[in-house]
């Protein structure tokens, strides 16, 4: 019987790479959007399910879509950034950062870990960032809200691993997507110099370890951080 993978964020770059990589394994997909539609190249195994993460009754109305699924990989992808001296921000930014990049997580997977628990089964996977992990001048609320998920992360791992279900963060370093769009050509070729592999991620660096926890190379890997950055740092 296939399995089921809930994905968050799909129409961005990695959250839909991450799509594509479990649609070719064979998994059955769930995957929400908000403003731009998902491309559909996944035929009948997908689920479009439009979703407002800064909306938390959009958020509870997700919960209550997806309740009844078996959900067997949850991967809390959405996020946004926020590129602004600390000085400039202000409590919207805070709340928006927060609300989408940790808040959504957490009421998403309380829901989730119902069936999980029940089944003494599940892989959880948060995508944070090595800024959450090192901090980055200029995004500091950014930095905060991921490595709050970092802990979400390392905390809930002990708290279900009793129950067959393993927990998981990535820590993406700096991918080649729309997010990154606010770097200059000559701050990209910075950090490619400042990388130890001399290069810029790419979206299937992060959805093929996704995939990888997910399966039986993951059954022991839980409360971990895996760092994908090419040695950035």
């Amino acid at each position: 019987m296939s399995k089921t993978v809930l994905i968050t964020g799909a129409s961005g770059g990695i959250g839909y790479e991450i799509a594509k990589v479990f649609y070719k394994d064979g998994y059955n997909l769930i995957l929400t959007y908000n403003k731009h539609k998902i491309k559909d190249v996944f035929e009948k195994k997908a689920e479009f399910i439009k979703c407002d993460m800064s909306n938390e009754d959009e958020i509870l109305n997700l919960c209550e879509r997806i309740k009844k699924e078996k959900i067997d990989v949850l991967i809390n992808n959405a996020g946004v950034s926020n590129y602004k001296l600390l000085t400039d921000t202000d409590v919207k930014d805070y709340d928006n950062v927060f609300d989408v990049n940790m808040k959504a997580a957490y009421i998403i997977t309380k829901e989730v870990l119902k069936g999980m628990i029940r089944r003494k089964s599940g892989r959880i996977i948060n995508i944070s960032s090595i800024w959450g992990i090192s901090g980055a001048s200029m995004e500091v609320l950014y930095s905060a809200s991921k490595a709050a998920l970092i802990g979400f992360s390392k905390a809930l791992s002990k708290e279900v691993g009793p129950s067959g279900i393993t927990v998981n963060a990535i820590a993406a370093g700096v991918i080649d997507t729309k997010m990154n769009e606010m770097f200059s050509d000559e701050e990209m070729e910075e950090i490619k110099r400042e990388t130890s592999l001399m290069k810029i991620g790419n979206a299937a660096d992060i959805a093929n370890m996704c995939l990888y926890l997910s399966g039986e190379g993951g059954d022991f890997i839980t409360g971990q951080v895996i760092t994908i950055d090419g040695g950035f740092i």
